[in-house]
């Protein structure tokens, strides 16, 4: 049952613009990472001379499942999985052609007919669960809502994963990815790339993505994108532990700038909508606006925002709802 607004918590105006505000960034990391994604010679010559794409960016799925995130959030102050499944089961099938991958897809259409959402993934995965980046390309909202309270960000982060990532590293990325959001938040005045990997590496579960993270800490800050993408990879693989790490990575170094932070996570092509929807919803939590320009770019987001907030498309910004 969802709670009334009396019952959500009391800051919860603030903490649903720093949650619209996560989205906006994974909304147009998305896409401006999305119109990169066609042949590598091109997009590699359009980056090199900073060619910022023409209109209409399109999103993909990790804004759609974002969308889907914020609509909870917004309701219940918290992630309730059956909401959230029922939600993302939704939202696939109001438009299945935004890019879901096969495990996904599979996934969601055996919610939408019915499968329970705690089965479904490990029944499509062999038992296993899904290891992909998905979980994480979403997730960042999460971090920003919960920004004042990491353990509740871990909690709610894994929540909202196992749904269609039951396996232990897709929920790590996705708890990585939310952590750091929440990290940008925390030191938006001050910015440090030290004390966000810091803040990761403390709560993220132990595995291979931890321990690629581990490692993209200690690559040099002024390290090339080309080396680190060599060193941690760069998301070619569609997995956590294969696309977490260099988003860090490159939020980390540029934690005040928001373009910067995606001219460089694109310019080592990969999972090119992934790896920006990531950093995007990290980044965009903590001071730097969102160039406006890029915003009116984005698609509209029109009705799928949550009903009490209306998306200010100039700007960037959340107009809180009223306390009626």
């Amino acid at each position: 049952m969802a709670r009334t607004r009396s019952e959500l918590p009391s800051d919860h105006a603030a903490r649903m613009k720093r949650a619209t505000t996560s989205l906006d960034g994974l909304s147009v990391g998305d896409a401006f990472g999305e119109k990169f994604a066609i042949d590598p010679d091109l997009a590699r010559s359009r980056i090199l001379v900073r060619a910022v794409p023409r209109p209409t960016w399109d999103t993909t799925d990790d804004t759609e499942l974002g969308f889907a995130i914020v609509q909870v959030l917004d309701r219940y102050g918290r992630i309730d999985p059956s909401a959230l499944a029922d939600a993302f089961a939704d939202r696939y099938q109001a438009d299945p052609a935004r890019g879901y991958d096969k495990t996904v897809h599979a996934t969601l259409r055996a919610i939408s007919e019915g499968m329970p959402w705690h089965a479904a993934p490990r029944e499509l995965e062999g038992g296993m669960g899904s290891m992909s980046n998905g979980a994480a390309a979403r997730v960042g909202p999460i971090g920003a809502y919960f920004a004042d309270d990491l353990e509740a960000v871990v909690r709610e982060a894994r929540a909202s994963a196992q749904i269609t990532h039951a396996h232990p590293e897709g929920q790590a990325g996705a708890i990585a990815v939310a952590v750091a959001a929440a990290a940008a938040w925390r030191m938006r005045k001050a910015p440090s790339r030290a004390a966000l990997f810091d803040t990761v590496s403390s709560h993220v579960p132990d595995g291979e993505t931890a321990r690629a993270i581990a490692e993209a800490a200690k690559l040099p800050p002024n390290a090339s994108i080309d080396f680190a993408a060599r060193k941690l990879g760069n998301g070619s693989r569609k997995l956590a532990a294969d696309t977490v790490p260099f988003a860090l990575f490159c939020a980390a170094r540029h934690l005040d700038d928001y373009a910067e932070a995606l001219w460089s996570t694109v310019s080592a092509l990969g999972d090119r909508a992934t790896n920006c929807a990531i950093v995007g919803s990290i980044v965009a939590s903590g001071a730097p606006p969102i160039p406006s320009p890029w915003l009116l770019s984005r698609e509209p987001l029109g009705d799928r925002v949550p009903d009490s907030y209306h998306m200010t498309l100039a700007t960037g910004r959340s107009t809180p709802p009223t306390n009626d």
